[in-house]
């Protein structure tokens, strides 16, 4: 991997265990489900938690995560694709070697253009010439700029961008899209829910019952029992594909927002942002470090241009691009330096094209968060299975024995008497109990509920400005104990203007008022601003207003520099670049030699003004003479740069030298080279920039503090400037928190040795003058000392930050697509306030996926305990098998929707970050669920076992008796969980209707289930082996349902320990363990 590629991903990474931090101290005795940091987990790390996982139905439970075997095929596809383009490239170049050179005189046959429409080349043409990277076709054209007329373009000023061109264009050459794979559709997803191994047997069983049934007692009759468990399972099957459905078509929508990546390209002479979608044949587009290429074309000019094309044929170096050579491929990211390029080849034309056409969208991604909710579902699904499995022995022996009677007290099975149909049709019933208890107790939603809370909150964090591309962030956001934000753009607007100048030696009393300066200085000036830049001034034709365009720095000093009557274009036609040296975050300044009419070359220089101050020898004075800058006169800038760096202005210095014709290398390779002089400069101007702080930003701050996250500003801005700003925001809080180490430069933290890094890094609050290492430096420090670390970060150079911490925010304004593509979420509008925002979603998901435990949990421990008992003690089960795939329903998809789309809470932002470490069920959860699971088993077995005296139903007829005490159990049992659904909400608040009728969804499922179980108690009876109610066993239900409300409260009063039951477990073990070690060690000493 080139070392001059600062965006690959970072190679220090904690679960492939090249780290040292807290995270990196896995190890397999901490089982399978503990991956605390799934991102760019190890493989082996991966499929042993998939081969740990107890799974009924591995289509659906594995939907969202991670397609190892589609994951290798997509690498193999990628490869196949890469080896086959390099082929044809390397069979283009050996047939052009090996031809007879032409006969002197005579000129080598060349591919002319051929007239496409009304365009003078074909697109079929292009595509071959860009595919093989056929430069003596582009020759033969012409060049960029024969190209360009024959595509109808201007070079400097693009296509017009009429509509009617456009279209044009996209129906001759075609347009920058490619054939997507279609989503899965509705059906798909029914044939997954259809795969699940319970409900497949729960089929089968259902077909013997009907088939037993319709044999026994005759179609009229006989079908009810069957046929209701299998209503039942399609219904489940239904509402489940539904559920499932909904969410892959958000997660669609949301893939396509990422891919819509929006770049600035030239029409009309003006430069305007489109989608790369609208990108068309003949665009001219202006390439900038970061950005990636988003079409074939060639280069029209370029400066330092460096693409890395790894993405295209998989080798990790940098490829200087000049007019020699000029074929740039879709898809590739810009290394280093700026220049324009013409599209010659678009969507399914590029190789990139052709990529994104063979492969899949997304292969999923799991996130921490669904492993451990996997491991939770693993361990109660084998408690469920072995429940099951004692109920299925204890009917079948009771059964066969001839100890379960009929509701009217006779014998069910007597050996040698009862017929074998009716035999197997009392098995076939005991056997469905069984399965449908182990349909309750493996709780397939429980991982699923992660995917679909994730769901919901990007799909609300969009409207908050923040674009998910990680899941697992969105989960990790919440147990972010630290961000380490920039500067500019993030807590300040990045609205930046020129608010005061230093130029020849004095403050002017007016920044945008020159007349008062040497026109000379003027002069240069206004050449330096213009050429030392990559911004562009557009002035529309008539009394338009004046376009500026360029990043915030840009356009505040080239609106300055027309404000004192700079004149773009003239400054630019007047001299031309022979060489630049980009701006680059190290050095923090740009440089550029141009030749001007007079054949004269000046180099000129921008940067951070203390570096640019400090390779001045001498500056222009009042009077316009060139003086030597002693050390007085250097003090004096110096203090001038300080001033308007603690008043938070940006500092900028302009500066220039002259250089003799026969320094500047001739030759094109040297000078592509050639390092410009930077030491004996003329320091021209000293300019202050303002960019006031965000508004709110305080506020987001405070918050920040308050829940337990430390704000640090990372920033390569002037130290004072820093120190200003953060004052200003609340990230310090006095002059006296600004010292060391609070508030550090980047160059000190660089210099320190790891262990006091270690130290510093702890207590920093502010870091100036920091370049991207020093940011990464910091956050692996800050890993090391066990802080989930999120980063927020733009440029191109942020990228191994932003991929190393454990949430990279790239800014979705100001950030190029290197950075977007190292992050994890996008923040669309810049603004820390968004950044805020996220960590309350991240919250909101843990809360909510701790909420929908608790209240599964609940159903499952009542359920499995009340069948147990009921089936040992008295050979049957209060909850046959149509209900408990009722309840089921309830619990799995309902229950789900309703509680993992609890929108976040204030109160949230009022509690430290969860540890990530921290077992997800609490203390607090385990006293809500135990309080409610013993409430709801001692209520509904005192009715099991004597529900006919209490209910007075000892006059009516047995079988009937025992039809309405299993119906008011049933009943009760389902109303219990609806009430607790609203306990759940708040599991640790005793106002649990707080916000409730904000969340619509919630009240219309609570709604939907209360409105069903009241049909299926009234008028599905059949189906569900129940009986209508009166109105007084109606409000018995309603009773037992409601009191979960008080008991909830009063159990909230209840204190719980601090430790963890399950570490107080794990200790005790631990020291089994440690004293059986010892006692066998003495044993084996005697």
């Amino acid at each position: 991997m080139s070392s001059s590629s600062p965006y690959h991903r970072h190679q220090n990474d904690v679960e492939a265990g090249r780290y040292n931090g807290d995270d990196g101290d896995e190890t397999e005795e901490e089982g399978p489900f503990n991956i605390y940091r799934t991102k760019s987990a190890p493989l082996d790390r991966l499929r042993r938690w998939r081969q740990a996982a107890l799974v009924l139905n591995a289509s659906r439970r594995f939907r969202y995560t991670l397609d190892l075997k589609k994951d290798e095929e997509k690498k193999q596809m990628i490869a196949k694709i890469r080896t086959h383009a390099e082929v044809v490239r390397a069979a283009l170049l050996f047939q052009n070697a090996g031809s007879q050179l032409p006969a002197p005189g005579s000129q080598k046959s060349l591919p002319t253009a051929i007239p496409s429409g009304e365009y003078e080349i074909t697109s079929e043409k292009l595509a071959s010439m860009s595919r093989d990277h056929d430069f003596d076709a582009l020759q033969n054209y012409g060049g960029a700029k024969g190209l360009a007329a024959k595509l109808k373009t201007d070079t400097e000023k693009g296509i017009s961008g009429e509509e009617a061109d456009l279209l044009q264009r996209k129906n001759i050459f075609g347009s920058n899209t490619y054939p997507r794979k279609k989503g899965r559709s509705f059906w798909r997803f029914v044939l997954d829910a259809c795969r699940d191994t319970t409900l497949i047997i729960l089929m089968v069983a259902a077909a013997a019952s009907l088939a037993l049934g319709i044999k026994t007692e005759g179609i009229k009759e006989g079908w009810y029992d069957g046929g209701s468990i299998a209503l039942a399972v399609i219904i489940v099957i239904v509402v489940t594909a539904i559920s499932d459905y909904k969410q892959s078509l958000q997660f669609q929508s949301l893939n396509e927002e990422k891919q819509n990546i929006h770049m600035e390209i030239i029409r009309g002479g003006r430069r305007v942002q489109v989608s790369i979608f609208d990108i068309v044949v003949g665009d001219v587009i202006p390439l900038k470090i970061g950005d990636q290429v988003p079409a074939d074309g060639v280069v029209i000019s370029g400066h330092s241009l460096a693409l890395d094309e790894s993405s295209m044929t998989g080798e990790s170096k940098i490829v200087h691009k000049d007019i020699k050579q000029p074929f740039l491929m879709s898809g590739c990211k810009v290394a280093d330096g700026y220049g324009t390029m013409l599209v010659t080849g678009v969507g399914i034309n590029t190789e990139w094209g052709l990529l994104m056409a063979s492969i899949s969208e997304d292969n999923g991604e799991e996130t921490p968060l669904q492993v451990r909710l996997n491991g939770v579902a693993t361990f109660i699904g084998i408690v469920g299975l072995a429940v099951a499995f004692l109920v299925l022995v204890v009917l079948m022996v009771r059964y066969f024995t001839g100890h379960t009677r009929n509701p009217d007290g006779s014998v069910q099975f007597r050996a040698g008497q009862t017929k074998v149909g009716a035999a197997v049709d009392g098995a076939v019933k005991i056997f469905t109990v069984a399965v449908t208890i182990v349909v309750v107790a493996v709780p397939e939603g429980l991982p699923l509920a992660v995917t679909l809370t994730l769901a919901y909150s990007m799909r609300k964090m969009m409207r908050d400005k923040a674009l998910v591309r990680r899941l697992s962030a969105c989960e990790t956001m919440g147990s972010a104990t630290t961000i380490c934000s920039d500067k500019t753009g993030t807590l300040t607007l990045n609205m930046m203007t020129v608010v005061e100048a230093l130029v020849c030696g004095k403050k002017m009393d007016s920044p945008d008022n020159s007349s008062s300066l040497p026109a000379d200085v003027t002069s240069l000036l206004i050449e330096g601003i213009a050429q030392n830049s990559t911004g562009n001034v557009f002035v529309p034709e008539g009394n338009g207003d004046i376009e500026v365009t360029g990043s915030p720095t840009e356009k505040a000093i080239l609106q300055w520099g027309v404000n004192i009557g700079m004149n773009f274009e003239a400054v630019r036609s007047s001299s031309s670049i022979i060489h630049a040296f980009p701006f680059n975050s190290e050095k923090k300044r740009g440089g550029v030699a141009v030749k001007t009419a007079d054949s004269e070359i000046h180099i000129h220089w921008k940067g951070a003004a203390e570096i640019v101050l400090a390779s001045c020898k001498r500056y222009i004075d009042a009077n316009g003479h060139l003086v030597p800058m002693d050390d007085d006169q250097a003090k004096l800038f110096r203090e001038s740069i300080e001033d308007m760096a603690a008043r938070s202005l940006r500092c900028v210095a302009f500066a220039f030298r002259s250089c003799e014709m026969e320094e500047v290398p001739t030759i094109e390779e040297e000078l592509e080279h050639w390092n410009l002089p930077e030491d004996n400069l003329v320091l021209l101007a000293i300019v202050g920039l303002k960019d006031p702080c965000r508004p709110g930003v305080r506020d987001a701050v405070q918050l920040c503090k308050n829940a337990g996250v430390k704000v640090r500003m990372v920033t390569g801005d002037n130290l004072q400037t820093a120190k200003a700003i953060a004052l200003e925001c609340g990230i310090l809080e006095s002059d006296a928190d600004a010292t060391e180490p609070n508030l550090i430069e980047g160059k000190s933290f660089r210099a320190l040795s790891d262990a006091e890094r270690l130290d510093a890094a702890e207590k920093i609050s502010v870091m100036g003058r920091s370049s991207p290492n020093d940011k990464l430096l910091l956050v692996q420090a800050l890993r090391k000392m066990g802080h989930v670390v999120a980063v927020t970060g733009d440029g191109t150079n942020d990228a191994p930050a932003l991929h190393e911490a454990d949430i990279g925010l790239a800014m979705g304004i100001q950030g190029t697509e290197v950075a977007k593509e190292s992050s994890d979420i996008i923040i669309l509008d810049d603004n820390f306030a968004s950044v805020v925002k996220v960590v309350r979603w991240g919250r909101s998901v843990y809360a909510n996926i701790q909420k929908f435990i608790q209240f599964q949990l609940t159903v499952n421990v009542a359920a499995l305990i009340i069948n147990v008992v009921a089936a040992i003690s008295s050979g049957d089960v209060p909850l046959n098998a149509v209900q408990l795939l009722w309840v089921n329903l309830i619990m799995d998809t309902l229950g789900a929707l309703a509680l993992a789309t609890e929108p976040p809470t204030d109160h949230l932002m009022k509690r430290p970050p969860v540890g990530r470490r921290e077992p997800l069920i609490t203390n607090i959860m385990w006293r809500n669920l135990l309080i409610q699971a013993l409430y709801q088993v001692t209520v509904l077995l005192v009715l099991n076992f004597s529900g006919r005296s209490i209910l007075n139903l000892k006059h009516d007829r047995t079988d009937h008796a025992i039809k309405v005490k299993n119906t008011l159990i049933f009943n009760a049992f389902v109303f219990c969980q609806i009430f607790n659904e609203f306990n759940a909400r708040k599991p640790d608040e005793i106002n649990v209707f707080r916000g409730v009728t904000k969340n619509r969804l919630f009240m219309g499922i609570v709604g939907l289930t209360v409105v069903l179980q009241v049909m299926i108690i009234m008028f599905l009876g059949k189906f569900t082996s129940s009986v209508r109610l009166t109105w007084q066993l109606w409000i018995v239900s309603i009773v037992i349902g409601i009191l979960s409300w008080p008991l909830a409260a009063i159990g909230k009063l209840i204190p719980v320990p601090e430790t963890p039951i399950s570490e107080f477990f794990t200790r005790k073990l631990h020291r089994r363990k440690k004293s059986k070690g010892s006692t066998n060690g003495r044993q084996e000493a005697t």
